[in-house]
């Protein structure tokens, strides 16, 4: 019995020993192959040490390859603590060419970490500063490659684009947005240290940045640049509290350009308060759009077929009455006896609100919301605004009538242009976009590619046609005259609008505005201008704002290569308008001759002798009665 016991105990020693030695067996296993890689980790990152090398922020460029956002090489400091032994010596050192306290600058030397970054102060360093630096030759001070993003146009586009913070994190604009995009991911230079950060004799990894996308947009330079050029001039002449301006491909929703003033340098953003740099006019400004609203009124009026342009006729007597309120038409005494289309040429309140009450209240409102108004475009740019229109159950015949001709609801730019796109486009309502692809940095393969995105049409191909012609009819006839480009079929349409405080009419204070398109029969660029508030001058669409729109669209010609269009109608001229003429060919004239033939120009003359040699311009030429003729005369 008792060797029995004795037996068991045996066993169970046994057993107990081929156990713990199947444990040991297995955490060996464990540890050796299962958990290696981590523990390998945590092992290496007790002797190894990294030097961050910041990567390249994504490019931005235009639709045609200008770069519009780049990068700056620049380098920053970094302190490894453990590798510097006199402290105070390289805190001095480093605080007199940083132009620092060295108290503050030996916060940062003694500091208890295995890495510093000096910031703000030791962040992207002038070059001249980092030679001072490395000069010095201190033990754990290293200067690393950062990446300075830089605006090589200043403020052009800048409420578009944004800006970017000391870290090189977006802050706003299309830098925000696509933040995850532009931003790369950081390399490394590796090396090897002891236990207490001293940096041993051992050879170092390069881990190479990976750069951020790089981002293509739908806008063209030169068009931004006369955008931006023409709104400055606008500043300088009038004097205004705000302008902005949209160009955009009516048939896809494309921005071409976008701009507003006052603008700022993204490269200086901290010198500018929130307001200047956030408010992004185009998408974010809010107001009563006044007549180039009359364009929706005259597309839901034409579709349903509530008037004839040509054979309609409207009696204007300068107002109209709609219960208690007499609205008045902006020409005093009114334009008498006229068709509609001349209702849309004169831009005649009372003429369109007779419209809007042939429409009626539900199917005005079902055709604002089916051009956009009242919700957001989709555009892809942040802080954009959705507007403010009556509701259905508050509009009442007074309501109706302001809302026909563009007074009491208030659209952004942006709902404006893509609404009056659609309504000359052949009705389609496009979603606006300006991000036109983003690219892998190193291939230029396409990561995403934005195309033009169908919302709805609005109204018919024919409907459109007849908008067309009868803003076409504006630009030759009518209030957008200024607007008219010799040789080209120009459509648009003016806006007066007057501003709203604390609830009520300000006098005098107006917003104009002028959206217009080429060529008419089948536009290809659309152009939206607003200015508020112009000082020394009569503030009309058709005086302010059409002439800076007629010259962003000439440009555009230029730029887009646009073709002359056939059949186009001719402009009647007014004893306001200055008139064109064809230069005649006066080569091989006599001088008097040559002086009575060209009598709609001033002639000047060079060279001797009673005989033409040569002509400036050559004949052909259209210019404006009253330009100069340049004649060379020989014997």
């Amino acid at each position: 019995m008792f060797t029995k016991h004795i037996h068991i105990r045996i066993k169970i020693i046994y057993a107990f020993f081929i156990i713990f030695f199947l444990c040991i067996i297995l955490k060996v296993f464990y540890t050796q192959v299962i958990d290696y890689k981590k523990l390998n980790n945590l092992a290496s990152s007790l002797w190894t040490r990294n030097l961050p090398i910041e990567a390249d922020r994504g490019k931005i460029y235009d639709r045609n390859g200008v770069v519009l956002a780049s990068n700056k090489t620049t380098v920053s400091l970094v302190i490894i603590p453990n590798q510097i032994k006199d402290k105070q010596t390289t805190a001095q050192k480093l605080a007199s060419i940083l132009n620092v306290s060295v108290k503050e600058m030996l916060s940062h030397v003694a500091k208890k970490t295995s890495i510093e970054r000096v910031h703000p102060y030791g962040r992207r360093l002038d070059f001249t500063i980092a030679d001072k630096i490395a000069d010095l030759k201190l033990p754990g001070v290293y200067l690393v490659k950062e990446s300075k993003r830089y605006y090589p146009y200043k403020t052009m586009l800048s409420h578009t684009i944004g800006f970017v913070g000391i870290d090189n994190q977006g802050l706003s604009g299309l830098e925000l947005m696509y933040n995850d995009y532009l931003t790369g991911s950081y390399g490394a230079i590796k090396y090897t240290s002891d236990a207490k950060g001293n940096k041993l004799d051992l050879t170092e990894n390069y881990v190479e940045p990976q750069d951020g996308v790089n981002m293509t947009l739908t806008v063209n330079y030169e068009i931004q640049e006369s955008l931006e050029r023409e709104l400055s001039n606008a500043m300088l002449r009038y004097n205004p509290e705000q302008a902005l301006g949209i160009v955009m491909d009516p048939k896809t929703g494309e921005i071409l350009a976008m701009a507003s003033r006052p603008s700022f340098n993204p490269s200086e953003y901290q010198k500018y308060t929130t307001e200047e740099i956030n408010r992004n006019l185009p998408i974010w400004m809010t107001y009563e759009p006044g007549s180039t609203f009359k364009i929706i009124t005259l597309s839901a009026a034409l579709e349903e077929k509530k008037v004839d342009l040509d054979n309609d006729h409207f009696y204007d007597g300068g107002s109209i009455q709609v219960e208690n309120a007499r609205i008045k038409c902006w020409k005093a005494g009114g334009h008498g006896e006229q068709t509609f289309k001349q209702v849309v040429e004169n831009s005649c309140n009372p003429g369109f609100v007779a419209l809007g009450q042939r429409l009626g209240t539900e199917t005005l409102f079902k055709y604002i919301k089916q051009f956009g108004f009242g919700s957001k475009t989709g555009i892809d740019l942040n802080g954009e605004s959705t507007g403010i229109l009556f509701p259905i159950s508050k509009v009442g015949p007074v309501e109706l009538a302001t809302t026909s001709f563009g007074q009491g609801v208030s659209v952004t730019p942006i709902q404006q242009i893509r609404a009056v796109s659609a309504a000359i486009n052949g009705g389609y309502l496009y979603e606006p976009y300006i991000v036109k692809s983003l690219n892998e940095p190193s291939t230029n393969s396409v990561i995403k590619y934005n195309k033009p995105k169908l919302v709805r049409k609005v109204i018919s191909d024919d409907t459109s046609k007849k908008v067309r012609m009868a803003l076409e009819s504006v630009v030759n006839n009518g209030s957008g005259r200024n607007a008219y480009i010799e040789g080209y079929r120009v459509g648009g349409k003016t806006g007066t609008a007057q501003k709203v405080k604390d609830g009520k009419y300000m006098i005098g204070n107006y917003i104009t505005s002028f959206i217009g398109f080429l060529p008419a029969n089948d536009p290809e660029v659309v152009v939206y201008v607003a200015i508020d508030n112009a000082k020394g001058i009569t503030q009309y669409g058709g005086t302010v704002a059409a002439p800076i729109a007629k010259t962003i669209l000439t440009d555009a010609i230029r730029i887009l290569n646009i073709k002359r269009p056939g059949g186009d109608s001719e402009k009647k001229y007014n004893y306001t308008d200055k008139k064109y003429a064809v230069v005649s060919d006066v080569t091989n004239m006599e001088k008097i001759k040559a002086t009575q033939t060209l009598k709609q120009f001033k002639v000047e003359f060079s060279g001797s002798g009673n005989k033409v040699l040569y002509q400036s311009p050559k004949a052909g030429t259209k210019l404006f009665e009253g330009d100069t003729v340049r004649l060379f005369l020989t014997t």
